[in-house]
């Protein structure tokens, strides 16, 4: 059942204007979702009032992952039309439907205005926006990869791994902008929803671009040629050797370069903002300048692979994250921290029925209570069970706390830093200096580079490890399958494990654990050698 390569060497202005427009779409489709991410913090308290700052975010996490959730249906649904209708028209229906699912998170109302209709809205318009992105990376990905010359597949289709990046750097740009441009109050009261008003502005740009392009010249052939699958989604799982493919590329690929990739950005945001109480404004600063500078790494890492073949990038890139993750988060974590907390009382926290529960509203113990609170305030501590409710310092000291306010947080913390006499809680938010901002720079790209290195590459791989007639489905599935489940649900598990430990970095472990399943199925999976399309082996 071997097809014959189908390709038109296009000339240079052609791929020109296919990379421009691709990969600008894909920047505002990515832009457009990771928007949420960015603004986090304002958008929890609004449309997920809890007073619990812990279960807040994670509600608003959870729902974040909600998007992520439903990109695997949208594979499969824009996967079907992808490899039937044609890879163009395809990738305009997922950009125009994220484009408008954006701007109406803008026009929700609040919680406090229309109750739970403000959270109930806003999960249907995640869910659109999930299947809208489930359709977009395949198509925008495949439309290069099959006008690309072989030799530089690698590197032409780096520019769409390096726009989802772009993406991210964008959604802070405009978010840092409209800051600027506003009194802090106004960004709070109603100036935090024109970034998602602005991707009406961003649609029309990347529809005109997009119109401009015509077919895939691969999908064009088939067409010709009477090669279209009658049910691409069928034909993913029965053509010869794609069960194979499909389980190395949902557990060998997409699961460990997108937990790398979360962990690296938005994992790397939040702990600065949270855990190391950077000032918001400086840390999206040091973050989306790091991100900046990562995507000429996305770029290196894919024309590499057009040397050295996909499987030596992603494989080494794995073995460096088990070794380089925690000690790189370790030294961010010392380059980031304020006087404040290098001072600060390392804390135990001993007492009876110590469970928390990530769903409740309200903990059912008091030293659950206590649990949410440091989780909620970005402070660590140590667990320790114990007879009596007690915070204890590294020296043995114990402090009583039967008689606490455990019906306000606010007023708990308070009192348990009158008791102690020290900052336990309510740390100031802090602007690192320049060196220390230049060493978490340095942290972050090498956390760019290790995501890079797993990244890069995959957009060219995927597009050769499955045949043309149900190509967008079958890369679309398991990526989407390993991004939206994997990667869709890491600051979730991460914020949950941390809320349990005390340890900001304990939400590594999550990490860690993907890419040790990712490097075992790749360096068993992956073929070897220079690139080639091997789609028809039946290996």
């Amino acid at each position: 059942m071997a097809e014959p390569a189908q390709h038109v060497e296009p000339t240079a202005s052609d791929m020109r204007l296919v990379i421009t427009a691709s990969s600008m779409g894909t920047v505002f489709e990515w832009y457009d979702f990771f928007i949420y991410g960015t603004l986090g913090a304002i958008l929890s308290k609004t449309f997920f009032p809890t007073g619990n700052a812990t279960l807040e975010m994670l509600l608003f996490w959870l729902v974040f992952a909600v998007g992520f959730g439903f990109r695997p249906l949208g594979a499969v649904l824009f996967g079907y039309l992808g490899d039937k209708l044609g890879r163009k028209y395809t990738f305009l229906v997922t950009v125009t439907l994220m484009g408008i699912a954006t701007a109406g998170v803008g026009l929700v109302p609040s919680a406090d205005t229309i109750g739970y209709w403000a959270p109930a809205i806003i999960i249907i318009l995640r869910i659109l926006q999930g299947l809208a992105l489930g359709g977009e990376y395949g198509g925008a990905a495949i439309y290069v990869a099959e006008h690309a010359p072989f030799e530089k597949r690698g590197y032409f289709t780096s520019y769409i791994q390096a726009s989802v990046v772009g993406g991210f750097v964008l959604s802070l740009v405009v978010v840092l902008g409209c800051k600027a441009a506003m009194s802090p109050e106004t960004w709070s009261e109603w100036g935090w929803r024109v970034p998602f008003l602005l991707s009406l502005a961003l649609l029309a740009i990347s529809l005109w671009m997009r119109f401009k392009l015509s077919e895939s010249p691969v999908f064009q052939a088939m067409k010709e040629e009477g090669e279209i699958a009658g049910n691409p989604f069928v034909e993913s799982f029965t053509y010869p050797g794609n069960k194979k493919r499909i389980f190395i590329a949902l557990f060998g690929i997409a699961a460990g370069l997108t937990v790398i990739w979360y962990t690296a950005m938005f994992s790397g945001l939040s702990f600065l903002k949270s855990a190391m109480h950077v000032e918001d404004t400086t840390a999206e600063i040091i973050v989306g300048i790091s991100a900046m500078l990562g995507m000429l790494f996305y770029l290196y890492f894919g024309h590499l692979s057009d040397k050295v073949g996909r499987k030596k990038p992603i494989v080494i890139g794995y073995a460096l994250t088990l070794l380089l993750l925690f000690p790189t988060y370790w030294f961010m974590g010392y380059a980031a921290k304020n006087p404040a907390q290098s001072a600060a009382i390392e804390w135990t926290l001993r007492g009876p029925d110590c469970d928390y529960n990530p769903f409740a509203t309200v903990q059912e113990t008091n030293c659950g209570k206590l649990m949410g609170d440091f989780a909620g305030a970005g402070a660590t501590y140590t667990l320790e069970q114990g007879a009596a409710l007690e915070l204890v310092t590294a020296e043995g000291k114990a402090y009583p706390l039967d008689n606490l306010d455990w019906a306000d947080a606010k007023v708990r913390k308070a009192q348990i830093e009158e008791l102690v006499g020290s900052t336990v809680f309510n740390f100031e938010k802090h602007k690192p200096s320049f060196t220390q901002s230049a060493l978490i720079v340095a942290a972050l790209m090498v956390l760019m580079a290790l995501s890079a290195a797993t990244y890069g590459p995959v957009a060219a791989l995927l597009a050769e490890m499955f045949p043309p007639r149900v190509r967008y489905s079958s890369m679309s599935i398991p990526y989407h399958i390993g991004t939206g489940y994997f990667g869709g649900f890491l600051p979730f598990i991460a914020s949950y494990i941390v809320a349990r430990t005390g340890d900001p970095y304990s939400g590594l472990w999550y990490t860690w654990a993907v890419v040790l399943m990712a490097l075992v199925v790749a360096m068993w999976g992956l073929k070897g050698g220079l690139p080639r399309d091997y789609a028809d082996d039946a290996a």
